[in-house]
């Protein structure tokens, strides 16, 4: 779903039948100025979702950002200045808060555990853990807060899991399989020790060790030799990344930063009495 029919759809979802409070008002238009305001400490992101709503009610609406996606801006701070009709502004403004709210808090959440890997060779991974059509965006958020996109869909890259584990009998039978069958990367899921071994022995590109505490993720680690990429995953809290980190990991993915980020507090100030 393109970002345009994202908005569309959200519009339609808020004003299926039009704004009754507004049209029962009888508003004739207004111009004037609102502004874009932080609330708290962000990290920007969906801008472009959020001047694309505004354009999609109201055409005539010119938006002037101060800042861009990535930066972080200030409790207090104005994001951005809007001209336009403001009764046509005040229609747009839930949806398009949405889109810059959410994504906001997907960018600032990500930064967060970001910081934590600082001084270290570890990279944030985002998953597959996201908002149905919203994949795309929540993703680009993700990158906003300084993290790394992990495969964007099950078209994109191969992850060999428990579940493909188990059907096929065996790490080393599906890892077989899917050499028969493809020529790309292959990533592998270890459980235990015994697997780590196991993928080791394939010479799998990447493991990801996963849901193991930080004394087994050590084990894990000194097993992997130094060309092959390691990833560790689960239950991975902003308290525990560092210690991971530390340990060496290349990648940890965390699912909470799609699924678990609070929206960013941001509100619309409308000045009328322009």
């Amino acid at each position: 779903m393109t970002l345009n029919e994202l908005i569309r759809a959200a519009i339609k979802e808020d004003m299926p039948t039009g704004d009754v409070t507004s049209e029962s008002l009888a508003l004739k238009p207004r111009l004037g100025r609102a502004r874009l305001k932080a609330k708290e400490d962000i990290v920007l992101s969906g801008a472009l979702a959020f001047e694309e709503t505004m354009h999609a009610i109201e055409p005539n609406c010119k938006v002037k950002w101060h800042f861009e996606e990535g930066d972080v801006i200030l409790s207090g701070q104005i994001i951005c200045t809007l001209e336009g009709d403001l009764i046509q502004i005040l229609k747009a403004e839930r949806v398009a808060l949405n889109f810059l709210g959410h994504l906001s808090g997907i960018a600032t959440h990500t930064r967060r555990f970001v910081k934590e890997t600082e001084g270290t060779k570890t990279k944030i991974l985002d998953t597959r853990k996201t908002t149905p059509a919203f994949r795309d965006l929540e993703k680009r958020a993700v990158v906003h807060g300084g993290g790394v996109n992990h495969r964007m869909n099950l078209s994109t890259a191969i992850l060999i899991k428990d579940n493909h584990i188990s059907v096929m009998g065996g790490l080393k039978n599906a890892v077989q399989r899917v050499r028969d069958h493809s020529e790309l990367p292959i990533e592998v899921e270890a459980r235990t020790l015994e697997e780590v071994k196991e993928a080791v022995e394939v010479k799998a590109q990447r493991i990801l060790l996963d849901n193991m505490n930080n004394e087994t993720l050590k084990s894990a680690l000194a097993m992997i030799p130094a060309d092959m990429e390691t990833e560790a995953s689960g239950n991975m809290s902003v308290d525990r990344i560092r210690s991971v980190a530390e340990l060496g990991v290349d990648y940890i993915s965390v699912g909470a930063l799609t699924h678990s980020a609070p929206c960013a507090d941001v509100s619309l100030v409308f000045q009328w009495e322009d």
